[in-house]
């Protein structure tokens, strides 16, 4: 039985599809659920030698995301869930992982769609694929075509 439920949450399709599915086992499950939306570290780049984070970028792109997971909050507590979260900086699987260790989750539920073409599968590779190697607790992928 799940008691613990981390949402990792970017307002997509598929997130969307996610926070749908991570409702109903919630209710089922009598789970509390923690959202989160994961900004990457920006850097501007300086040559091929190296590059500069970018702090006003990032504090951009994390008040963007702020606003995708308070959509995503009001959608559960609206539907009577308890809920928080958080918007996290850094790399995708090592924030979820990491905060599923602290939380003591015992599932992470992420969105996913799958790609089209070999390019598009190799060149951005599977946030989804390198959770499941990494994740400290059980992971559904709800997928979206």
């Amino acid at each position: 039985m799940y008691k613990r439920i981390l949402l990792a949450y970017d307002g997509s399709k598929s997130g969307q599809k996610a926070l749908l599915d991570c409702r109903d086992i919630a209710q089922w499950s009598q789970a509390s659920v923690n959202l989160i939306a994961v900004t990457p570290l920006y850097m501007q780049v300086m040559g091929v030698e190296g590059g500069i984070y970018d702090s006003g970028l990032a504090e951009q792109e994390k008040e963007k995301y702020q606003g995708i997971l308070d959509e995503g909050l009001r959608q559960l507590v609206s539907a009577g869930y308890q809920a928080r979260g958080e918007v996290l900086l850094g790399e995708t699987v090592d924030e979820i992982t990491r905060y599923a260790k602290k939380i003591e989750a015992d599932l992470i539920v992420v969105g996913h769609k799958h790609l089209d073409g070999w390019a598009a599968r190799w060149w951005r590779g599977s946030v989804s694929k390198s959770l499941i190697e990494h994740a400290p607790c059980s992971v559904l992928v709800v997928i979206i075509h």
